[in-house]
């Protein structure tokens, strides 16, 4: 009995289906072909002196080596606010400034990219450029998983920290955590002084017994 036509077409149809999915697998693969994530790293926050520069550290670290399509662009939000204003932009060995006033006539390429470096220097730094800094780096193929965000804060030379923050925690944390070793020495210490002479006075009163 010969089968209906159309199910020719219903039983060709899922290895129609498998061999649709492998050509879109293999062209999917082709297209991320050496593409790998590209990681950057800032520190968290700084601190800048009125008045001063400013250095704005920005590191990234990329599979592929840098060339003629890498690029870096930096960005500013104020301080309480939520917009996000481009003002640097880094490409082929060419500064490029945006018109943003603040930072008119301030900003200087620091950085190496040879040595996976995106850096900028600030001049001057005033009040008004307090707020986040963000550091985008493109190198193609890799793609961006994070831009870098750096909290920026200017303040007066009186009042500028004389250590990092956390050269500060960890001092604090291990003289607390050495008077806290010292401390229970001392305890152990008089503890079993006070054993002996319990133990002593004991065997004493045994003996005249």
């Amino acid at each position: 009995m010969a089968a209906p036509a159309g199910a020719g077409a219903l039983i060709a149809s899922p290895d129609r289906r498998r061999c649709l999915w492998s050509v879109l697998a293999a062209a999917l693969g082709l297209l991320t072909y050496g593409v790998s994530a590209l990681e950057v790293y800032t520190p968290k926050e700084i601190f800048v002196a009125n008045g001063t520069q400013g250095k704005l550290t920005c590191k990234f670290k990329s599979t592929n080596t840098t060339g003629t399509l890498t690029s870096v662009s930096w960005s500013f939000q104020p301080e309480g606010t939520d917009t996000t204003v481009s003002f640097f932009h880094y490409s082929q060995g060419q500064v490029y400034a945006g018109n943003y006033p603040p930072f008119k006539d301030r900003i200087s390429w620091a950085g190496d990219l040879d040595k996976k470096d995106a850096s900028i220097n600030i001049e001057n730094m005033q009040f008004i450029h307090n707020g986040t800094y963000i550091c985008d780096v493109k190198n193609p193929p890799d793609i961006v998983v994070q831009p870098g965000h750096i909290r920026l804060y200017v303040v007066e030379k009186e009042i500028l920290p004389a250590f990092p923050v956390w050269v500060v925690v960890g001092i604090v944390t291990a003289v607390v955590l050495g008077l806290t070793l010292l401390i229970t020495m001392i305890l152990a210490v008089v503890y079993r002084r006070r054993n002996s002479k319990r133990d002593y006075a004991g065997a004493q009163s045994y003996m005249r017994s």
